[in-house]
C-alpha cells in the first residue's frame, strides 16, 4: 500500500477508514474534527485513530499551515478526503503524486454537487452510484476511478440509501488501494460540459405543502428522515417534523381539498388529504389535532 492520508469527519469516513484498518491497510496520517456542527453525521476519527496508533490531527481549516505542515510530514503518496465539506487548496491537491481521491453518492458527471443522497430520494430517482475520482479544483469534476450503481427502492429511506451506499463504497476503496499500489489504476477524465450540479438546500426545501402530490410528500419524507433533519409543516409558527409516511390514492375524497384531516389516531399519527391522494403519517412530533381541521 502507498503511504496514505486520510481526512474525514463524518459517519462515512468512520465506516471506510474502520473497515480498511480491519482489513490490514495502513495508513501514516489521519486529518478529524473534534466537532462539527454542520454535519448532521458527524464523527470524530480521534478514537479510531488511536485505537491503531495513527498519528492524528483535529483541525478548521484543512488548509492551514500546521495541518498541511502535519499532511507534508507524512510524505503522502496518496490522500484520502472522504466526508469533508470545506474546500481543499491547491496546495494540498497537488501535494501527493497519486492525487488527493474524493468521494461523491451519484453517478457523476450527472448529479454534482450538494446533498446527493437527499435529491436523489426527493426527485424519485430509481438509482443512484457510489463514484471515487482524482479531485481537481472543480465540484466533483476530477478524473473517475470507480463507479459503482446503487439501485434505490420504493422502500429505501435516507438511513437505507446512506447504509447501501457504504457497503459499496468500503468495498471500491479496498479494490482501487490495491491497483493504486500495483500502479495499475484507470483514471477516466469526466467532460466537464456533460451532466448537471445539484443546489444547495434550504429549509423551504423541507416543507410539505399537502397541495404537493402523494409521491412528491412520500419523497421528500424518506429522503429527509434519520439521520437528517426531518421534512416539516407549519401548524401556526410552529415546525411539525414528520419522519415516516405511506401514501395512497382514494377516489372516495377525490371532491376533498388538500390539506384536510380525515382521520386522527393518535398525537404522532393521522391521515390527511394531499393533492391527488392520502397521506398516512406514521412518525411525526406530537401534535394535537382534530377531524375536519385544516393543514395549510
Amino acid at each position: 500500500m502507498k503511504k496514505t492520508v486520510f481526512i474525514g469527519c463524518v459517519e462515512s469516513s468512520y465506516i471506510i477508514l474502520k473497515h480498511m484498518l480491519q482489513k490490514g491497510y495502513i495508513v501514516s496520517g489521519v486529518v478529524t474534527m473534534d466537532d462539527s456542527p454542520i454535519n448532521s453525521d458527524f464523527h470524530s476519527l480521534v478514537p479510531l485513530a488511536k485505537e491503531y496508533g495513527i498519528d492524528v490531527i483535529c483541525t478548521k481549516n484543512i488548509n492551514d499551515e500546521e495541518t498541511l505542515e502535519f499532511i507534508k510530514n507524512k510524505k503522502p503518496d496518496v490522500i484520502y478526503c472522504f466526508g469533508w465539506s470545506r474546500l481543499i487548496g491547491k496546495e494540498l491537491l497537488a501535494l501527493p503524486p497519486y492525487g488527493v481521491i474524493g468521494f461523491h453518492p451519484a453517478a457523476i458527471p450527472m448529479n454534482r454537487g450538494r446533498h446527493p443522497l437527499i435529491w436523489a430520494l426527493v426527485l424519485g430517482l430509481d438509482k443512484t452510484a457510489s463514484t471515487f475520482f482524482v479531485m481537481d479544483e472543480g465540484a466533483d469534476t476530477g478524473d473517475i476511478i470507480s463507479q459503482k450503481d446503487v439501485i434505490i427502492g420504493y422502500d429505501d429511506d435516507a438511513q437505507t440509501l446512506y447504509d447501501k451506499v457504504l457497503n459499496t463504497a468500503k468495498n471500491q476503496v479496498i479494490e482501487f488501494t490495491d491497483k493504486i499500489s500495483m500502479d495499475s489504476l484507470v483514471r477516466l477524465p469526466q467532460d466537464k460540459n456533460v451532466g448537471n450540479t445539484w443546489r444547495k438546500r434550504g429549509r423551504l426545501d423541507g416543507q410539505i405543502d399537502f397541495r404537493m402530490s402523494c409521491e412528491g410528500i412520500y419523497n421528500l419524507v424518506r429522503a429527509l428522515t434519520h439521520p437528517y433533519v426531518g421534512a416539516h409543516f407549519m401548524m401556526a409558527d410552529v415546525e411539525v417534523k414528520v419522519w415516516k409516511c405511506n401514501v395512497y390514492k382514494c377516489d372516495d375524497y377525490k371532491n376533498l381539498e388538500p390539506g384536510k384531516i380525515l382521520k386522527v389516531y393518535s398525537e404522532t399519527e393521522f391521515e390527511v388529504k394531499a393533492y391527488d391522494g392520502i397521506v398516512h403519517v406514521l412518525d411525526c412530533d406530537n401534535i394535537i389535532l382534530k377531524e375536519g381541521e385544516y393543514l395549510r
